[in-house]
């Protein structure tokens, strides 16, 4: 076929190469599994190692257009076919790899490093996939395909970056999102946009499973824009790079991140995968995924060693985000999870709510899904599965921002190790003195 990257199927089902743009299609033909974005690996090798590695660090933050996002950065790697004159980005990715000194302390963690993707247009790490998904879709309704709408079901963060993206690139996008179970912040960030809002009456697996009923009809004009997708996991994956490059081209010991439609954990191996077949890397890092304890199907799986997978209602948890039961991208992630001896945590409400509290104490900003990702690492260094001296990088995928009332009923309630509450008193140096204890 010869182009640069191609859809194949994620189940090995068969080896046959399909063309990324030629029609819509989210699931292998022959057996119906999710597909996968591959590439022409032979003619990418032609180019050393070290010719990349100086290409992608003079990329960094330019204005050359559109080097300069953190995902188009790589777009050899990611999708080279798409012209750059289709491309929606609001310069995504380049995000900061905090060193988390103070709470590595206090876990016993000398290399602790928190990847802050949530500090990204529209606040977590789904701008990265969304880019490259928007941008497709401008790619084939330039070559005629009658797209007339992106849709998602979400949990709220993949609305507001799908609403976004669709926004800046003028395409109608609708959202379904289930009604009242997800934060004020994330419900105005798709309505700001202009987003066509479906307030669903069930939870994020119904909507799930009504988008793609929806998208999934013969000649809909809908296109579908959640990470069984496999373009929104090309986007994703530079995460893995790009903690990498910071890390000038190392690769950590153990890489945590919370799970729950689990896209992002396929994201991860694909990006790594990516740095070990072009020769930049040798090593592969350790991938563990924290779960909420409420809404955990991946960790019951885990503890059968992936021999079962049993969807379920997902419960309420403070980690909204991640209240999926029935994980789409679920074969991918544990195929992800094999291949870089993975394992699987799970948080109560008390320990993400501890876990989240005790990093804000050091400087953090923690949304609850980072949360469970930080008490899943407190869980790994109990097992001694995390040693002092391995370097680690929690995931942190959303700004704290967004989870307001989280951070207000924690220090607001009665109970919590790290409660921190305001102190009324007169306006008088004495009083002033006196509520410091000085």
């Amino acid at each position: 076929m010869g182009d640069a990257s191609f859809f194949y199927c994620s189940q090995g089902c068969s080896s046959e190469k399909l063309e990324l743009f030629r029609e819509v299609r989210y699931r292998c033909p022959r057996c119906q599994g999710l597909l996968e974005v591959g590439h022409d690996l032979d003619a990418l090798k032609s180019t050393p190692p070290e010719v990349w590695k100086a290409t992608f660090d003079a990329r960094v933050g330019r204005t050359e257009w559109p080097f300069g996002s953190g995902v188009w950065g790589k777009k050899e790697w990611v999708c080279p076919e798409i012209d750059d004159n289709n491309i929606t980005s609001f310069f995504e990715g380049n995000s900061n790899l905090f060193w988390a000194a103070r709470l590595g302390a206090e876990l016993g963690v000398e290399d602790l490093w928190i990847k802050l993707c949530g500090n990204s247009h529209t606040g977590s790490f789904k701008d990265l996939g969304m880019t490259v998904l928007v941008s497709a879709v401008a790619e084939m309704r330039s070559r005629g395909l009658p797209i007339q709408a992106i849709a998602c079901a979400s949990t709220g963060d993949t609305s507001a970056a799908l609403a976004a993206y669709a926004a800046a690139a003028n395409i109608p996008s609708v959202v379904f999102l289930p009604e009242n179970k997800i934060t004020p912040a994330q419900l105005t960030q798709p309505l700001a946009h202009g987003a066509r809002v479906l307030s669903i009456r069930s939870d994020f697996d119904g909507c799930m499973a009504l988008v793609k009923a929806v998208a999934e009809k013969p000649e809909s004009p809908i296109y579908l824009a959640n990470s069984m997708n496999p373009l929104r996991i090309e986007g994703q994956k530079t995460v893995a790079i790009e903690m990498v490059q910071q890390f000038d081209w190392r690769v950590p010991d153990w890489v945590i991140i919370p799970g729950g439609n689990l896209g992002n954990v396929s994201a991860l191996g694909a990006g790594f995968d990516m740095l070990e077949a072009m020769g930049i890397t040798t090593k592969r890092p350790r991938i563990c995924v924290g779960q909420a304890e409420r809404a955990n199907p991946l960790y019951r799986s885990f503890l059968t060693g992936f021999a079962e997978f049993e969807p379920i209602e997902a419960q309420e948890t403070a980690a909204s985000a991640i209240r999926i039961g029935n994980p789409v991208s679920i074969h991918r992630a544990i195929k992800s999870l094999r291949r870089y001896d993975g394992v699987v945590e799970q948080a109560t409400e008390d320990e993400l709510n501890e876990a989240a509290a005790r990093g804000d104490k050091t400087g953090l900003f923690n949304c609850p899904h980072t949360g469970v990702a930080l008490a899943a690492l407190e869980k790994l260094i109990a097992r001694g599965l995390v040693e002092r001296h391995h370097r680690v990088v929690v995931v942190s995928t959303a700004h704290g921002l967004k989870f307001s009332e989280f951070k207000a009923n924690y220090h607001g309630g009665t109970v919590g190790n790290y409660r921190n509450q305001p102190l009324s008193i007169e306006a008088t140096p004495e009083a002033v003195f006196k509520a410091l204890g000085l």
